[in-house]
């Protein structure tokens, strides 16, 4: 009985440190997609000769609600996996 509590106990702390890994991974995600949409908005003020910086402001509000919406699927996907 105990070869089996201990089995379980082993894959549960496999399994916790498998979601952290995933939850590490979400940081660099975030940043990676915001500075992706702001290096373009930079451009395209740049290319559009623009005054102000309309573009790099919308796409870099657009990168962080596409960040938070990819954060909270895959943080739901995390806790509806196997526990």
């Amino acid at each position: 009985m105990k070869k089996q509590d201990n089995q379980d106990n082993h894959k549960g702390k496999e399994n916790q440190l498998k979601k952290y890994i995933a939850l590490t991974g979400i940081a660099f995600q975030m940043g990676a997609t915001i500075f992706l949409c702001a290096y373009a908005g930079k451009n395209l003020d740049l290319y559009y000769q623009l005054e102000k910086k309309w573009f790099t402001m919308g796409l870099v509000l657009f990168g962080v609600a596409a960040s938070l919406y990819l954060v909270i699927k895959q943080l739901d996907r995390i806790n509806n996996s196997k526990k």
